[in-house]
């Protein structure tokens, strides 16, 4: 069992900056990847970027390149998620998730561990 926490959402103006943290716990496989995605209101989840436990391989979806850094911290077994430039269609809740290194990284299907979410909301 894998037990995620997320913190660090809120209100923040358009052009604005958050940091996202989700904090891992339990049986953490070392060749497992941790993904971040959100969910708005009346849509599906969707991927947003990941990072191998490692702290290699991050790869991000095309709408926050550029914008958001995926980050691990070893000693704290922490995740971040820092975004930058945040625009009012970033609003969502936030989710960390872990998952087996088997399969695509960019589906929410794949991953066996999600942490409970985190609201971030930009206004315009």
């Amino acid at each position: 069992q894998v037990q995620l926490v997320e913190s660090g959402g809120g209100l923040v103006q358009a052009g604005g900056s958050l940091r996202l943290s989700c904090v891992a716990s339990g049986r953490i496989i070392s060749t497992s990847v941790m993904g971040w995605f959100r969910q708005a209101p009346g849509k599906e989840r969707e991927f947003v970027a990941r990072i191998r436990w490692s702290g290699e391989g991050k790869y991000y979806a095309d709408s926050v390149k550029g914008r958001f850094t995926i980050s691990r911290d070893n000693s704290k077994n922490t995740v971040t998620l820092q975004m930058n430039s945040l625009k009012p269609e970033d609003t969502a809740v936030y989710y960390c998730a872990n998952k087996s290194p088997r399969g695509s990284s960019d589906s929410a299907a794949n991953y066996d561990y999600w942490g409970q979410g985190t609201q971030v909301t930009v206004s315009s």
